[in-house]
């Protein structure tokens, strides 16, 4: 049986970013003990309702972002990153439950942005085995905000959403920071509009997180549960795959795997991981001797 590595972490790269680590909901219920990046943590309300979240005898910084508690155990230079779709009032707010996963968090977001597994693991959802074949799309570090984006990506999805017939799905995906991700995608049911999907990840351990989709959707006619389900089906066909990937660890030197033209976004993101220096929840990369052999 794979066991997680517990070490408290001690990488900045990883320790400045913001975290969500419950929902609103939960914490005004009930207290919440949980894991952060190796460390125990503790969530509650004060006596004005506000939530606090402690580490010991530390008192943690607490943002409140799209329905859920965000902390840090480090000193972040930005806020929680902005979702503008979360401020349009008209948009179904769909938070669709914690999922755990015995993998690190890199893979699971490196996961979220592969294409190519749709026709095999989602297949008659977002894909099928009569079109499996990756369009060419556009990715790139848009430096003014240091994040991840590949733009232009189209492929043919059996359903698109909840209460959609086949089509080819217009997509754009976004990583604002190392372990968080989104999906844009044109909406089935208004075309000059996107809906936008997050997935929220609290890394718990290196190979130990829990993730949870969070959708602003425009579908004026999917019931709560259906969008649910919809999403909770899809997430938790991922769960078998990145689970069993090995190593859990995610490589962060081209040698130890090797990509294909359709893993543009994940070579991408490895190449913006190692830029930074990423260590935790990371297999380092390996510098070459002057003899040409791995050292």
């Amino acid at each position: 049986m794979t066991t997680s590595i517990t070490t408290r972490c001690d990488d900045p790269v990883v320790l400045n970013q913001w975290y969500p680590v419950c929902s609103e909901q939960e914490v005004a219920e009930a207290g919440v003990r949980t894991r952060l990046l190796g460390a125990d943590i503790e969530c509650s309300v004060d006596t004005a309702g506000e939530p606090t979240v402690r580490d010991g005898d530390t008192v943690l910084p607490v943002q409140r972002r799209y329905g859920f508690v965000w902390t840090t155990l480090g000193t972040p230079e930005k806020d929680v990153f902005p979702i503008d779709e979360a401020d349009e009032p008209d948009r179904r707010y769909v938070p669709c439950g914690w999922v755990t996963l015995r993998s690190s968090p890199g893979r699971v977001v490196e996961n979220f942005l592969d294409m190519a597994h749709f026709p095999f693991v989602h297949t008659g959802i977002l894909g099928g085995e009569a079109a499996t074949e990756v369009a060419r799309y556009k990715w790139e570090i848009r430096r003014e905000t240091d994040e991840v984006w590949a733009t232009d990506c189209t492929f043919f999805q059996p359903q698109v959403s909840a209460a959609s017939e086949g089509t080819f799905a217009q997509l754009t995906y976004r990583v604002p920071n190392p372990y968080q991700v989104m999906l844009y995608r044109v909406s089935p049911s208004d075309p000059t509009r996107l809906d936008a999907i997050a997935l929220f990840v609290q890394p718990i351990d290196e190979t130990l997180c829990r993730a949870q989709p969070v959708m602003y959707l425009v579908d004026p006619h999917s019931s709560h549960t259906e969008l649910v389900q919809f999403e909770q089906v899809i997430f938790l066909q991922d769960r078998i795959i990145v689970e069993n990937q090995r190593p859990l660890l995610l490589p962060l030197d081209p040698r130890d795997e090797i990509p294909t033209r359709a893993d543009a976004s994940s070579v991408t993101y490895r190449r913006w991981l190692k830029a930074k220096g990423l260590r935790w929840g990371a297999l380092p990369f390996r510098p070459v001797d002057t003899r040409g052999a791995d050292t």
